[in-house]
Parts: C-alpha cells; sequence; structure tokens
C-alpha cells in the first residue's frame, strides 16, 4: 500500500477493517482504534518509544488482532501550516513502516490536539501532573483520530 489522501482512504479500506491512529512522540506513541463503522475513536494505549523496529514490532498485533484496515498518523505541522522536523520524522516513520506493512496511511493534521488534552485534563478532569503523562499521548491520539472520524462522515464520496 502506501501514503493514500485522507478524502480516498475510505476507498481503500477492507470491509469492516478499522482505523488506528498514531500520536508520535519522541518518547512515546499514543494509540487510539475506531469502531469498525468508524463513527467513534478510542484511546487504546501508548507504547514508549525505543528504536524503529521494536516501535513497528509492537504495532503488529494490534493490527492483525483488531482488524486495522489503515494507520492514520498525527502530522505535527506549525501554526502556520509548514512542516517542520517532527512533521519529516514523522513522513519518515510512515515511509519505514510501510516498508515492514502493506497497509495504508493517512496523516492528518494534528495541530493543537495535545493542548486540547491538556486543558481537558487540567480543568475537567483535574489531574495531577503525572496521571495526565500516563494518558495524555493516548487521548491526543484519540483527539486526532476522532477529528479525521468526523472529516471521513463529511467529506463527499469520490468519483
Amino acid at each position: 500500500m502506501a501514503i493514500v489522501d485522507p478524502a480516498e482512504l475510505k476507498s481503500v479500506l477492507p470491509a469492516g477493517g478499522r482505523l488506528l491512529g498514531l500520536d508520535l512522540g519522541t518518547k512515546s506513541i499514543g494509540l487510539a482504534i475506531s469502531d469498525s463503522g468508524l463513527a467513534v475513536a478510542s484511546p487504546l494505549e501508548t507504547i514508549r518509544r525505543s528504536k524503529f523496529t521494536a516501535d513497528a514490532n509492537a504495532l503488529i498485533p494490534l493490527i492483525e488482532e483488531r482488524n486495522i484496515g489503515a494507520l492514520v498518523l498525527g502530522l505535527p505541522k506549525n501554526m502556520d501550516g509548514s512542516e517542520g522536523p517532527r512533521a519529516q520524522s514523522t513522513r519518515q516513520f510512515a515511509a519505514n513502516l510501510l516498508e515492514k506493512f502493506d497497509i495504508p496511511i493517512a496523516f492528518w493534521d494534528e495541530r493543537l490536539s495535545t493542548a486540547e488534552v491538556e486543558r481537558v485534563l487540567i480543568g475537567e478532569a483535574d489531574m495531577t501532573r503525572k496521571r495526565r503523562g500516563q494518558v495524555v499521548d493516548k487521548m491526543a491520539a484519540g483527539v486526532i483520530l476522532q477529528n479525521f472520524l468526523d472529516f471521513l462522515r463529511h467529506a463527499p464520496a469520490p468519483d
């Protein structure tokens, strides 16, 4: 497979396939999963980053056991929409994944997703800093994936 345009992801997704959202950080990868109807994203877990091979190998059982048909990677753009080193690192991670997996990958602008989660966890949930650190990545992945699912629901069908 390959990198696909977000609007075209549905057309390459196998029937009943779910999406796995990834929020790539420097120290961890937050994961979220969609339901099979592509309506709801749920935070799943956080993987501590290691070397790429170990990170990729941690994804294999999730992809196989949970009927994952495609990946959605949060793309960390700058506030002006440009791409910096973190975005390039995310694109390289995706390219490396494609060498290991035959799965479609879409990128989704993740600007402010972590800030949104932090605001909720501090303001509404009143979580301690330590507890926030344990859940923020998977919740950010959930926000990224839910925004993507909302986009898919409202996107016109491809011709």
